[in-house]
């Protein structure tokens, strides 16, 4: 059997069939890891009681018990809980730090029968797009080791893409499952903001936070979101996701959005017209839209971002948990703690939040950008009267060297300058492989629809990934 041809839809029908066990699936998986990973560093640990969970699902195939996810191996992202598992978070401050308990998420996936092969590597704390800002060394991209992954979610999107997962979970906050995706060359869905529960996720920004999975195909993203969506009583942000939804699929209004074409790689450009004419072709209206407020999506991320980093993080003091570090007092003791536990990134974003959150800039630079991002979700609240989607690029560039960005925090940040508007009015966002370029570096396009319609995304992510 060709394990490494498999989708989570095929793997599911295999099973069913008997081809092979759950077992043999998962040991092949657990073999690419080790094959691989020295090198790419996707995981920072793979669980030692694999065996026994895939074990335990067989017995349960056996005897008709079958989830939605009976047996696929699933890699999960070092923010989210499972319990009695470490969940650094790529952090010093939580090397050591073990759940108590598990996310809804990881509750959902688990009662549908998924196998957790292990934790992947991430930029500390979710702050970063390369997964170069973890303390425990950089994830490298599979197709290319002297590149980054992306990030923040680089090493779940690196899993996927060498072969030691059918899929992952990852969060996304402002593009971090859908730039590494894209850098990576698998899909990647950030939900509708509400539409996946966010209990048991260690918070970065909580009004932009997003769970979501990263898989082989739209179809595969598909099926995951339909086991981790709906309303949990833990989270008072997430809601009923049972919407029905009248559209005509045959003939979608696609908007193009218009972009400065200069600062994007040539063919990334051409890989997106040559997606537009596909779904032109196959009978989708394709029109322009130019949303007028859209190009301040960056800097407004940029400082509610870090506003709510600042007072998401103001829990990690070494008095309850994680690193502790002692001094002569006690305000001694949280500055040594936090000196030593955060990473440079982490401290720069603490420390711009706490600046914009400051008597006397709060008004001047907090509250504009909350006035900002509602211009941006009324934006998109017009463009959805007229189109049912819309296509644009993921990133503007492919996957960059490791080193190149890090000492041009700026740079850096303009590698989301496509995702965050979605985070920033809550939309749901697909990010799908549509080819490579010269160098055989994956490119991405994404796919944004109106809030709680992740069915659109999936209709045109199938149509362009066929």
């Amino acid at each position: 059997m060709d394990f490494g041809n498999l989708t989570i839809k095929k793997a599911q029908e295999a099973i069913k069939k008997r081809e092979f066990s759950v077992w043999e699936m998962v040991n092949f998986f657990l073999g690419k890891i080790e094959e691989k990973n020295k090198d790419i560093k996707a995981y920072l640990e793979v669980f030692n009681d694999v065996e026994d969970q895939a074990k335990r699902i067989d017995k349960k195939i056996a005897n008709g018990d079958a989830g939605n996810l009976a047996g696929i191996p699933v890699a999960i992202k070092d923010n989210i809980l499972i319990k009695g598992k470490i969940a650094s978070a790529s952090s010093k401050i939580l090397e050591n730090y073990k759940a108590v308990y598990d996310a809804t998420v990881i509750k959902k996936i688990r009662n549908a029968g998924a196998v957790f092969l292990g934790r992947t590597n991430m930029d500390e704390f979710a702050m970063g797009s390369s997964t170069e800002n973890s303390v425990f060394g950089p994830t490298k991209n599979p197709h290319d080791l002297e590149r980054v992954p992306g990030g923040s979610s680089g090493g779940s999107a690196a899993a996927v893409a060498m072969g030691g997962a059918l899929s992952a979970l990852g969060s996304d906050t402002g593009g971090s499952i859908r730039q590494p995706a894209s850098f990576c060359g698998v899909v990647g869905l950030k939900p509708t903001y509400g539409a996946v529960s966010r209990y048991g996720l260690i918070a970065m920004a909580s009004s932009l936070d997003q769970i979501g999975p990263i898989t082989k195909t739209v179809e595969d993203a598909e099926i995951v979101f339909n086991v981790i969506k709906g309303q949990d009583e833990m989270d008072s942000t997430s809601v009923d996701t049972h919407q029905s939804s009248i559209v005509d699929y045959k003939k979608l209004r696609v908007g193009v959005l218009k972009y400065d074409r200069s600062g994007v790689d040539d063919e990334i450009n051409k890989t997106l017209d040559e997606s537009v004419e596909k779904l032109r072709s196959i009978g989708h209206d394709i029109m322009e839209i130019d949303p007028p407020n859209l190009e301040y999506s960056l800097p407004c991320y940029y400082i509610i971002m870090p506003a709510e980093v600042s007072a998401n993080l103001a829990r990690f003091d070494g008095i309850r948990y994680g690193l502790s570090k002692q001094g002569k007092n006690l305000l001694e003791d949280y500055m040594e703690t936090r000196a030593q536990g955060f990473g440079k990134e982490v401290k720069r974003r603490i420390l711009l939040g706490t600046y914009v959150l400051s008597a006397g800039y709060y008004d001047a630079y907090y509250g504009k950008a909350q006035k900002v991002r509602n211009l941006i979700k009324k934006d998109f609240e017009k463009d959805f009267k007229k189109v049912d989607a819309i296509i644009l690029p993921t990133s503007p560039t492919v996957a960059f060297k490791i080193g190149e960005k890090t000492e041009k925090p700026l740079q850096m940040y303009l590698s989301d300058i496509f995702t965050v508007s979605a985070n920033l009015a809550g939309v749901p966002a697909l990010s799908l492989p549509t080819g490579k370029n010269k160098e055989k570096l994956p490119v991405g396009v994404q796919l944004i629809a109106p809030w709680f319609k992740e069915d659109i995304l999936f209709n045109l992510g199938k149509k362009i990934q066929s």
